[in-house]
């Protein structure tokens, strides 16, 4: 069979012409005498037709009004839809158009009008589909090959110093069994960071991460503790590095409405991509304050390291994107700006950003201040 086609048409010897026609082409036909029957038939069926052609004018639901309930499902809205039309006029076309009708066929007409119409959109259909999986699996393979690294990397210091720990217990010494708890705790708290970063990015794009917030939400005005907190925790981390960071917090920053642990761990990640791509010497400045405009409180995160690449800065934010991947390999799953746009999106506000590539790099998150609301 060359596909499914669905067939709504009220005038029941047009309706069987068509499925003659349809047939003898080799195609598979299935049919609807009016709008509602056609949307209840799509319901019952366990696959969705592959091409639909409608009549227009048909009582109780027309022609656009069936388009209109189709295109409104999130799993029929890329099937072609061609319209059966007496009319012709411009405007009933460009009303069909509007709602996501992809042809129009105009009656009377004869088999090969039908056939040309219905062949040409189920080509195109199937050469995007074609298309849009192979994006799919280039991504699958991206984030696999992502998560593989990611994992593994832990892991194998994991495993590498429980060896040493389980092979010479008697011979350590306290420095020695330090070191080695040391990178066991090192692996397994970069591998806590990876799967709560996942399983926060899977509730930010499907929408739970919305309950949360609702659930949690409150008044943040201490922005004083909220930097002390995240100054203490990355303390280690940047004497290790050579890395300085420094708060500056204007005290007369209005209040936000926000989930203050979504708020830090938008603001950790902004951090650790900082770090990550800043070298000996990278000053980082976290500056809290309101914009220009006086409707937002933005939190600056702004550095000295490498900068992006002008052509990536469209890309940075989708999931799993990783800037350089082939010159700079250790810098994580490429999860946390999308983690951080979410958050902001989910707070009401947005995430800005502007590089100098050598220079370093400044990202802006707006949150609305509390009055706005209101």
């Amino acid at each position: 069979m060359k596909g499914k086609i669905l067939v709504v048409e009220d005038d029941l010897y047009l309706m069987e012409g068509i499925r003659d026609i349809l047939e003898l082409a080799g195609y598979e036909v299935i049919t609807a005498g009016s709008g509602q029957k056609g949307l209840d038939l799509l319901y019952e069926i366990d696959t969705p037709p592959d091409i639909i052609v409608s009549d227009i004018m048909m009582p109780v639901m027309d022609g656009y009004q069936f388009l209109n309930a189709v295109r409104s499902e999130p799993h029929w809205i890329d099937i072609p839809f061609i319209f059966l039309t007496a009319k012709g006029e411009r405007a009933d076309e460009n009303l069909g158009k509007e709602l996501g009708a992809d042809d129009y066929v105009t009656k009377p007409f004869g088999p090969d009008d039908l056939l040309v119409a219905v062949s040409a959109k189920l080509r195109r259909h199937r050469q995007i589909r074609q298309k849009h999986d192979q994006q799919v699996l280039n991504i699958k393979k991206n984030i696999m090959t992502i998560l593989y690294h990611e994992f593994n990397t832990p892991l194998t210091y994991m495993v590498a110093y429980s060896d040493m720990l389980k092979q010479q217990p008697g011979d350590l010494t306290a420095d020695m069994l330090r070191q080695y708890l040391s990178g066991v705790d090192s692996g397994a708290t970069r591998l806590r960071y990876l799967v709560e970063n996942f399983i926060l990015l899977v509730e930010l794009e499907t929408g739970e991460a919305e309950e949360s917030y609702v659930l949690h939400q409150r008044v943040i005005s201490d922005y004083g503790d909220l930097t002390r907190t995240l100054l203490e925790e990355y303390r280690e981390v940047l004497s290790a590095n050579g890395q300085t960071l420094h708060a500056e917090i204007d005290p007369a920053t209005p209040p936000i409405v926000g989930y203050p642990e979504y708020l830090q761990k938008a603001l950790r990640c902004l951090l650790d991509n900082a770090i990550k791509f800043g070298t000996e010497g990278n000053q980082i400045v976290l500056c809290i304050d309101i914009d220009e405009s006086h409707n937002y409180i933005q939190f600056k995160v702004s550095d000295t390291g490498r900068g992006i690449p002008e052509h990536e800065i469209d890309y940075i934010f989708e999931p799993f994107y990783q800037i350089n991947r082939e010159h700079y390999e250790d810098q994580g799953s490429g999860a946390g700006l999308t983690i951080v746009k979410r958050i902001a999106q989910l707070h009401g506000g947005e995430v800005l950003v502007s590089s100098i590539p050598g220079e370093g790099s400044t990202f802006t998150l707006l949150f609305p201040r509390q009055e706005d609301l209101e």
